[in-house]
């Protein structure tokens, strides 16, 4: 297929309101054609989890080749955004663990395959040229990322076959601090990593596996930077400084990202991006404490009232300029080559004006323009700092994989855990 045969079924398919804002705003024609010359590379997707959640993982009864106007996520609407590639989220709840968590992302992995395979707009990637070869086709490149290290089950022979099977990053912890690593939103109980953490950080650099940072503690996100020989990423992270929440990234760690050379892929729910929100969440475990002393046995009535507080208190949704403010943020603290895009759609329940689902990036390129981003810088936003980070950790493993071998590190060992029998 030709360049313009592509370019006209580009265009085709656009929402309305994308081709009455190109016929009226000489940035949304700048934009879309940045699109079409760079892969937008979305750093962290749930789809995959819906599908499961919904659909018990029967693509049959929830096909993203066609609408999917209850999700946030459908392959017309990712064409229609421009879209370059998906990191797809291979996420493992926190009450899974140990052999069962590392089955449940065998599972996720096994899903996003199948969506994979059945989809012709979609092919798997596992490089960063693999990302840009198949943009330049005219297709989406799949992606997977572990979101929850207890998928791994305290192994790093299970972390070496995630590998193998094409997971190409993944999230150290989730909402629970590990045995190995301390989350955002758990009690911390190492300070961080522990030394079998810092052995999964160097394993991940040797194999080539971006280390994503989103979610842990602040005191691991230096660890991780400390050990690190390779780019991390933040897959799904936006700026404290704005929305004051720990799954942000605080401005001391953004002043580290040069060194390493990572990315922060901005975050688009709203809790995360909109200071009123942040504030109103941080308030939320206290209505849900003074719940529990009210209505100690009886949940269902504890999660009704819960409802009705949610409902007489909608969260501040915030707007498309709101993302833009976090990625200035993160350009002025840490450099114009260490932010990114990484939405969390399909993942969360509230999105900003204007971002409600994957149709609608353009308008926030449109915004960095208005902004007065160059289209150099915007391209490197959009998934040029992704695509060079992916290309660092390729060069790394390389280089690693010269000098020395898979890792036999054991964390009973390491960690001077009792082994359990």
């Amino acid at each position: 297929m030709n360049k313009t045969i592509l370019l006209a079924a580009a265009l085709l398919a656009l929402p309305a309101g994308v081709h009455a804002q190109n016929a009226a705003d000489p940035l949304m024609a700048r934009a879309l054609r940045l699109h079409r010359g760079t892969p937008l590379v979305d750093g962290h997707n749930d789809l995959p989890w819906e599908i499961r959640e919904k659909a018990q993982g029967d693509l049959g009864a929830m096909d993203p080749r066609g609408s999917l106007p209850a999700n946030h996520t459908d392959i017309p609407r990712l064409r229609a955004g421009g879209v370059g590639g998906v990191f797809w989220a291979a996420y493992v709840p926190v009450d899974r663990t140990g052999r069962e968590a590392a089955g449940f992302a065998l599972q996720q992995i096994g899903l996003i395959k199948r969506m994979t395979e059945a989809s012709p707009e979609l092919e798997m990637a596992t490089t960063a040229d693999g990302i840009v070869a198949i943009h330049r086709r005219g297709h989406i490149a799949s992606l997977i990322g572990i979101e929850g290290g207890h998928a791994i089950d305290n192994s790093l022979d299970v972390l070496r076959q995630f590998h193998e099977l094409g997971v190409r990053y993944m999230t150290l912890t989730h909402a629970n601090t590990l045995d190995w690593a301390d989350a955002a939103t758990d009690s911390a109980k190492h300070g961080g990593l522990t030394a079998f953490g810092e052995e999964v950080v160097r394993e991940m650099n040797r194999l080539g596996m971006l280390v994503d940072l989103s979610h842990v503690s602040a005191e691991t996100m230096k660890d991780a930077l400390r050990v690190a020989e390779a780019p991390v990423i933040f897959s799904h992270s936006s700026a404290r400084a704005i929305a004051d929440m720990p799954r942000n990234v605080p401005d001391d760690v953004l002043r580290l990202l040069p060194a390493n050379g990572g990315v922060v892929m901005v975050n688009f729910y709203s809790g995360f991006i909109d200071p009123a929100a942040a504030r109103q969440i941080t308030g939320l475990g206290a209505v849900q404490q003074q719940l529990t002393a009210q209505y100690p046995n009886d949940p269902q009535a504890r999660q009704r009232a819960l409802d009705e507080w949610m409902a007489a208190h909608p969260l501040p949704r915030g707007s498309v300029a709101t993302i833009a403010d976090h990625i200035d943020h993160i350009v002025k603290t840490a450099g114009i080559d260490h932010v990114g895009i990484g939405s969390d759609f399909d993942g969360v329940t509230s999105l900003p004006e204007g971002m409600e689902d994957v149709s609608r990036f353009p308008y926030l390129t449109v915004e960095l323009l208005r902004r007065g981003y160059s289209d150099a810088d915007v391209r490197k936003i959009l998934g040029g700092n992704v695509l060079r980070a992916m290309r660092a950790a390729e060069q790394t493993a390389v280089r690693i994989q010269r000098q020395r071998g898979p890792s036999s590190a054991n964390i009973d060992v390491l960690d001077r855990r009792p082994v359990s029998r």
